[in-house]
């Protein structure tokens, strides 16, 4: 079965909403009366009534990292390519392992690590990643981030200034 696009969800959780409210309200004796008038599929609704989250709100069973853990990853990853030093991926993968290894009992099996996969879904997962490519960097133009040059060129030009009288 192909997957709802957002606006369909979006107006589906709507229109769940509304039946829940009108079901505390009082204006239906029964979960199949409302579902039916919303348009909405009666398991959902009576799943919903019983305090089951939306499926796309809640966390997979199996993920290998908690949010917390997934976010520090996020900050080291930013972190070191502010620094210049982009993490390829199997560095993040090397460190999420260490994530897991060191949450994890020792008596658990050494094969509990993330996959080959893991990395590029786990970019895909958040916005605030992205991969790119490295460029070489421009030695030309990392001379004139050096203040002693860039202070020599001033002086050069007040010179100028002062010799010709412009």
């Amino acid at each position: 079965m192909p997957q709802p696009n957002n606006t369909q969800s979006i107006q589906q959780e709507g229109r769940i909403a509304l039946a829940m409210d009108a079901l505390k309200k009082g204006h239906f004796t029964s979960v199949r009366g409302a579902a039916e008038s919303y348009d909405i599929v009666n398991s959902t609704l009576l799943r919903r009534v019983h305090g089951r989250p939306a499926q796309r709100n809640s966390r997979p069973t199996n993920c290998k990292l908690t949010d917390i853990e997934e976010s520090t990853l996020v900050q080291w990853i930013l972190s070191m390519d502010q620094r210049g030093l982009s993490p390829r991926s199997d560095f993040v993968r090397r460190m999420a392992n260490l994530l897991i290894e060191k949450r994890s009992d020792s008596s658990q099996g050494s094969g509990s690590g993330v996959g080959k996969l893991w990395v590029h879904n786990f970019v895909q997962r958040h916005q605030a990643l992205s991969s790119r490519y490295n460029r070489k960097y421009d030695y030309q133009r990392a001379k004139y981030k050096d203040l002693a040059i860039i202070r020599e060129w001033f002086h050069l030009i007040q010179n100028t200034i002062a010799k010709y009288s412009i």
